[in-house]
């Protein structure tokens, strides 16, 4: 006889921190999303929990070409998924 495998139990849902929380509600304020830098200094959050944020997918990360004067650059841009709208709206 075969033993059975144990029954795990489904992973427990992400509780948001409220760094996590507030920076969710940011970028769901804005179709744009935020760059990096913006979320970082401006704001003051963590990148290490951005991108968690991005890993987790409650928000995606993408490298984008902007204008600054005559010069092009490089700037990460983060919004929100909708995976991370229903951890905010889980969480009401």
């Amino acid at each position: 006889m075969k033993a059975k495998a144990p029954v795990s139990s489904p992973p427990r849902k992400h509780r948001l921190s409220r760094e996590e929380r507030q920076a969710l509600e940011l970028l769901a304020s804005d179709p744009q999303g935020a760059t990096d830098e913006l979320l970082v200094l401006v704001h003051g959050f963590d990148s290490n929990m951005i991108a968690d944020l991005v890993e987790s997918g409650l928000a995606m990360a993408r490298l984008e070409n902007m204008k600054f004067g005559s010069r092009a650059i490089e700037v990460v841009r983060i919004r929100i998924t909708g995976a991370g709208r229903d951890a905010l709206a889980a969480e009401d």
